[in-house]
């Protein structure tokens, strides 16, 4: 999964690079036993699973950020956040990768889907991704 896994790379990495949140520790020293095979990615560069808080990754990302960027709700903006192409085709890509099945022409319902796809291909990755949104 080529472009999910650069999102989810950029991401991940970014929070190893971001202050832990008031009140929590950092989770980068977390046991990788934690991980269960069917979670691990194979065949990929990509990290190992984590316990990665999404939220306060991106919020971070977004703060820094002289664009007004809508991660919550929007996949263009969420892509934009973490520095990737988000154009059509590299959503219609991400879509194909993810197994889009619906019209790759109607882009609202695309975006729709996708966004709520990767949020929570995110979560079953080792990220921790705010209930409200995994709806």
């Amino acid at each position: 999964m080529g472009l999910f896994n650069t999102l989810m790379s950029k991401i991940f990495g970014a929070s190893s690079r971001t202050a832990p949140a008031p009140g929590t520790s950092p989770t980068s020293a977390a046991p990788s036993a934690a991980t269960s095979p069917s979670q691990a990615p194979t065949g990929t560069s990509t990290p190992a699973a984590q316990n990665v808080d999404v939220a306060v990754v991106l919020d971070g990302l977004a703060a820094k950020n002289s664009e007004k960027l809508d991660w919550k709700r929007s996949i263009v903006d969420l892509m934009k956040l973490v520095g990737m192409d988000s154009s059509l085709a590299a959503r219609k890509e991400l879509a194909a990768e993810l197994h889009y099945t619906g019209d790759s022409n109607d882009s609202a319902k695309m975006n729709i889907w996708l966004h709520q796809q990767v949020l929570k291909k995110l979560a079953q990755n080792g990220g921790k991704v705010p209930a409200d949104l995994l709806d």
